[in-house]
C-alpha cells in the first residue's frame, strides 16, 4: 500500500493551484474595491457537528495570499466538533483575508465531510470492521480524500493500480477466476492479492488457492454470511457495493472483515462552516 503524507509542501502547491484557478488572470476584482489598509479579525466557525480537516489548507490559503495574516488554529484535523464551535481565528488585511476565504473553506468543506461521513459509518459498524474507501474519488485529488478518511477513522485501500492485485468481475467475465487467482499469485512478487466474488459458487472455486483477501459484492445477507464463514479461516473478508448508513451495521453483522464504501469519497455532504466578522 503507497503510504499518503500530506508534507507542508504538498499542501502549499495544491492550495496554490487552486489559489491560481480563482484568481486567474485579473485576480479578485471585486475585493479589489476594499481599502487594503484595513485590518479585521474574524473567527472560523462550524455550523454542523462534523469531524474537522483541511485546517492547514486553509491557513496556507491565507498566508499564500499575505503572509502578515495571523491564523491561529484552535481545533486540529481530526477533531470532533459541535455546530458553533471556533476552529480558527484570522487576522489580517480585510481585502487579502477577502481574497482567500472562499479557497480556505472549499478544501475544509470537502476534507471534513468525507471525514465526517466516513465516521458516521465507523460507528455504525463497530470496532471488530474496517470501514475502507475505494479509488471512486475526484481525479488528482484522491490523496486529499483518502487522507480525510482516515481523519474520519476508516482504512485506505489501495491508492492506485499497482498497490495490489484485485481481481474483479469484468476481469473474470474475460477470462477464468481460476486460472487469473494462479496467475496473480505466480507474479505477486510481495503484492497482497484480492479477489471479488460475486456467488458462492465462485467462491468455492477457488478456496485453498494462496492469496489475500475474499471482496464479496453486492451479495445479500444470508450468502454473505455463508460466504464469510466459508472464507474466513483462510482469508480475510470484504464487503462491497452499495452499503449505505441503513444497511453497514447488518453487514459487519456477518463477521465480515472489512467493509469498502465507495460514498465517503463520491458523495460525502461539504461541512458548512462559516467566516463571522
Amino acid at each position: 500500500m503507497s503510504k499518503i503524507k500530506l508534507s507542508e509542501n504538498f499542501i502549499k502547491n495544491t492550495v496554490k493551484l487552486a489559489l491560481n484557478e480563482d484568481l486567474y488572470p485579473a485576480g479578485d476584482i471585486t475585493s479589489n474595491l476594499v481599502e487594503n489598509n484595513k485590518v479585521i479579525k474574524i473567527k472560523l466557525i462550524s455550523n454542523q457537528n462534523a469531524v474537522v480537516g483541511g485546517v492547514l489548507f486553509a491557513k496556507h490559503a491565507f498566508s499564500l495570499i499575505d503572509n502578515k495574516i495571523k491564523f491561529i488554529i484552535k481545533k486540529k484535523d481530526g477533531s470532533l466538533i459541535k455546530k458553533g464551535s471556533l476552529i480558527a481565528t484570522i487576522e489580517g488585511r480585510a481585502k487579502n483575508i477577502l481574497i482567500a476565504e472562499r479557497v480556505a473553506l472549499n478544501f475544509m468543506c470537502h476534507i471534513s465531510g468525507i471525514a465526517t461521513k466516513t465516521n458516521q459509518f465507523v460507528k455504525m459498524v463497530g470496532k471488530k470492521c474496517k470501514i475502507c474507501c475505494t479509488r471512486k474519488t475526484i481525479p488528482n485529488l484522491r490523496v486529499i480524500q483518502k487522507y480525510a478518511v482516515k481523519l474520519g477513522g476508516g482504512t485506505n485501500h489501495r491508492f492506485n493500480l499497482s498497490d495490489e492485485f484485485l481481481i474483479k468481475d469484468n476481469h473474470v467475465s474475460s477470462s477464468d477466476i481460476r486460472r487469473l487467482v494462479l496467475l496473480a499469485i505466480k507474479n505477486k512478487k510481495g503484492k497482497k492479492i484480492t479477489v471479488e466474488v460475486d456467488n458462492l459458487k465462485q467462491l468455492k472455486s477457488i478456496i485453498g488457492l494462496k492469496f489475500n483477501t475474499v471482496l464479496f459484492d453486492n451479495m445479500n445477507i444470508k450468502n454473505l454470511k455463508k460466504g464469510v464463514k466459508i472464507a474466513k479461516q483462510y482469508y480475510e473478508t470484504e464487503a462491497s457495493g452499495n452499503i449505505n448508513l441503513k444497511t453497514a451495521k447488518s453487514v459487519a453483522a456477518t463477521g465480515v472483515d472489512r467493509i469498502s464504501v465507495g460514498s465517503i469519497t463520491h458523495s460525502a455532504p461539504a461541512i458548512d462552516f462559516k467566516l463571522e466578522i
